[in-house]
C-alpha cells in the first residue's frame, strides 16, 4: 500500500488503541514519516492484547505499520519538552487523550500551535465537544451502546449484541485521516494549521443513516 503522496510529511502519533493509530498509519502508507510516541513501560495499550503473532500483538501490528517508535513519558517535564521539540518539526500530530488530559499536560492545540503555527492537530475522542465529551471517556463498544447502533443487532426479544469488529474506531480513524488531508490542502493556501476533531459518536450516527 505504500506510495509517495505524503513523502516528506512528518506525523507524530500520540494516540493509542485503534482509531488514532489507524489514521496515522494511513498517512504512513502514503509515504509520511510517522513517529509513534509510546509511554513507558508498556507502550501502546494494544501491545498487551491477544491474540499474538510471535512476541507481538496482532491488533498492534494491524494499525501501526510504517511507523517508527519512541518511548517518552510526556507526563514528566523532560518528556514533554522532548515531545514539543519534535512537534516543532511536525506537520501533523494525532492524539486520543481522555477528557481534560491535554489541558492538564499543557498539550492542547494552543500549546502545539505556540511551537509550530503550521501544525495540524487531530484530536480523536469518544463523544466530541458536547456535554458528554467534556467529562466522559469511551471506547468502541460503549459508544455502540450509547448511540443505539447496538440495538440493531442480535435477535428479537433478546439483548442487543455488540458488532464484533471495532467499526467505530476504524470509521473514526478514516474520518480523522480525511480531515487531516483536507487540512493539509487548506494549509497549502493559508499557511496555517488546524484542529481536526473526529469522534466515535459522530461515526456511529453516520453509519446509522
Amino acid at each position: 500500500m505504500l506510495n509517495s503522496t505524503y513523502t516528506g510529511l512528518r506525523v507524530l502519533d500520540l494516540s493509542t488503541n485503534i482509531a488514532g493509530p489507524f489514521a496515522a498509519m494511513m498517512l504512513g502508507d502514503m509515504g509520511a514519516d510517522v513517529i509513534k510516541i509510546e509511554r513507558p513501560p508498556i507502550g501502546d495499550d494494544t501491545r498487551a492484547l491477544p491474540p499474538r503473532w510471535g512476541d507481538e500483538a496482532t491488533v498492534f501490528i494491524a494499525v501501526n505499520r510504517n511507523k517508527r517508535s519512541v518511548v517518552l513519558d510526556i507526563k514528566q517535564a523532560e518528556g514533554r519538552a522532548a515531545l514539543l521539540k519534535l512537534a516543532a518539526t511536525a506537520d501533523v500530530v494525532v492524539e486520543s487523550f481522555p477528557p481534560g488530559l491535554a489541558q492538564e499536560l499543557k498539550l492542547a492545540y494552543e500549546d502545539f500551535r505556540a511551537c509550530n503555527p503550521r501544525v495540524i492537530l487531530c484530536s480523536i475522542s469518544a463523544f466530541g465537544d458536547g456535554p458528554l465529551g467534556a467529562t466522559m471517556p469511551g471506547y468502541d463498544a460503549l459508544v455502540q451502546s450509547v448511540s443505539g447502533l447496538m440495538s440493531f443487532t442480535g435477535h428479537a426479544g433478546a439483548a442487543p449484541v455488540r458488532i464484533a469488529p471495532s467499526v467505530l474506531d476504524l470509521t473514526t480513524g478514516m474520518w480523522g485521516a480525511i480531515g487531516i488531508m483536507a487540512a493539509l490542502a487548506r494549509r497549502g493556501a493559508s499557511g496555517a494549521g488546524e484542529h481536526v476533531r473526529p469522534c466515535l459518536l459522530d461515526s456511529a450516527f453516520t453509519l446509522m443513516n
